[in-house]
């Protein structure tokens, strides 16, 4: 089910708060790597109202912030509260003996237009306030969604950080023998769940990327000797080859305004960045060497991108300006690092890294300093960011008759966890948070 609602759409209208300047300011946790970390604890409070809708809200938003390592949920085995009314404030004295630090409560149920009205309200247990509340009306459809737009509004409450559950992923679905796979493109919420299938699987289809500005993803189909760039509307399904290259064309990305595609096009034993506007569909060429250039990624403000060559002789990961030119290297850990991926706050350049030790996920610093391994073993690859740049999504094929899964871990390395898809999965590529 394709969703169009915007955040606005589904607003009707916020509940009372009161939130102090002082509140505001001291209750954001620090988001940074080493040090002592304590992730808030949280109680999520079962829902009020209709119990089918009630069960839901209290199961996503239960699961989302499990998954989110800054916040933990308090066991409901030890709330001293089990039912709360979501017009009352919680007992504090009581929430404060079982080290609850916040507690959600709220309520979804039908209204008599047929529409769902569906609320919360988070409480300090500190202080004693509300910290923030929301209410909203929308189709019953949409309820997961509304369960995610809230768990992003508690989070960014909380960690002063942008939420990431409001998002979904693009992926490579995966059946068949080893030998053999039928790989098609789906799409799913980031928690694995409404899984949409976008292709057949008539011709092969790999490396799916968002577009940060339209619903439209770019992938590579191989359709018998043709393999090339293609573009897909998830609204209309509607899809289009980029371009009629000679040679094959891989390892597609759209630029930040989601203008342009860059891309590498191979010739020969050779492979070079190209750029090509979306609308004139004039073409850039960006690299001219004798070597492999591919998996180019923009930053954040299109001024510079990454990418991946072996014009020094082995894998290494580059930067240089979004016109071209000069290109610095920047990997200089030991192995082969490739498919590079800025993150959208500029800070961090992910990377998989090939080494003794097996196939690394980590980052480092644009300038290539800093570097962190966040998981290695055998096989993992091909990361993507959270719209938020505080975690990533990446697959792991154990090799032999099994096959690949989807993980997810924060950009600290501190959790992993699985993300669950029908069957194997690769190539993870997350949206933008939802419009």
């Amino acid at each position: 089910m394709s969703v169009r609602l915007t955040r606005r759409t589904l607003l009707v209208g916020a509940a009372a708060a009161t939130i102090t300047p002082a509140l505001a300011q001291n209750d954001v946790i620090t988001v940074r790597p080493g040090g002592v970390f304590r992730p808030v604890r949280i109680a999520v409070a079962p829902f009020a109202g209709d119990p089918d809708a009630a069960r839901l809200f209290t199961s996503v938003i239960s699961n989302n912030f499990k998954r989110s390592v800054f916040l933990q949920p308090v066991d409901p085995a030890s709330f001293p509260e089990p039912a709360l009314n979501p017009d009352q404030a919680p007992q504090m004295e009581a929430w404060k003996a079982v080290n609850a630090q916040y507690v959600l409560t709220g309520r979804a149920q039908r209204a008599g237009d047929g529409r769902q009205r569906a609320e919360f309200r988070l409480w300090d247990v500190q202080s004693g306030q509300q910290a923030a509340g929301q209410q909203y009306a929308t189709d019953p459809k949409v309820s997961r969604r509304v369960a995610h737009i809230m768990s992003d509004q508690v989070f960014s409450r909380i960690t002063g950080e942008k939420g990431f559950f409001d998002t979904r992923v693009v992926f490579v679905d995966e059946t068949g023998p080893a030998e053999k796979r039928r790989k098609r493109l789906a799409v799913m919420d980031q928690d694995g769940a409404d899984v949409n299938y976008l292709t057949r699987g008539d011709d092969l289809a790999v490396t799916p990327r968002f577009s940060p500005s339209s619903q439209d993803v770019a992938y590579m189909s191989f359709s018998g000797d043709e393999p090339r760039v293609m573009l897909l509307n998830l609204d209309t399904r509607q899809r289009e080859a980029v371009g009629n290259f000679p040679g094959m064309t891989f390892a597609p990305r759209f630029s930040p305004d989601g203008q342009k595609i860059i891309m590498s096009l191979s010739n020969g034993s050779t492979s070079t960045l190209y750029t090509m506007d979306l609308r004139s569909r004039a073409t850039t060429r960006l690299t001219d060497s004798n070597a492999i250039d591919t998996s180019p990624s923009y930053s954040p403000d299109g001024a510079q991108i990454v990418f991946e060559s072996d014009r020094g002789g082995t894998q290494q990961i580059y930067v240089m300006s979004a016109s071209g030119g000069g290109a610095r290297r920047i990997s200089f850990g030991e192995g082969r690092y490739s498919t590079p991926v800025w993150s959208p706050k500029g800070d961090y350049i992910a990377f998989t890294r090939q080494s003794k030790n097996g196939f690394g996920i980590g980052v480092f610093k644009p300038d290539g300093s800093g570097e962190r391994i966040l998981t290695e073993g055998f096989h993992n690859e091909g990361p993507t960011w959270a719209p938020n740049g505080l975690f990533l999504m990446f697959f792991r094929d154990p090799g032999g008759g099994a096959g690949a899964k989807v993980y997810m871990t924060d950009v600290y390395g501190r959790q992993e966890f699985v993300v669950p898809t029908p069957s194997y999965a690769s190539d993870p590529a997350w949206s933008p948070l939802l419009n």
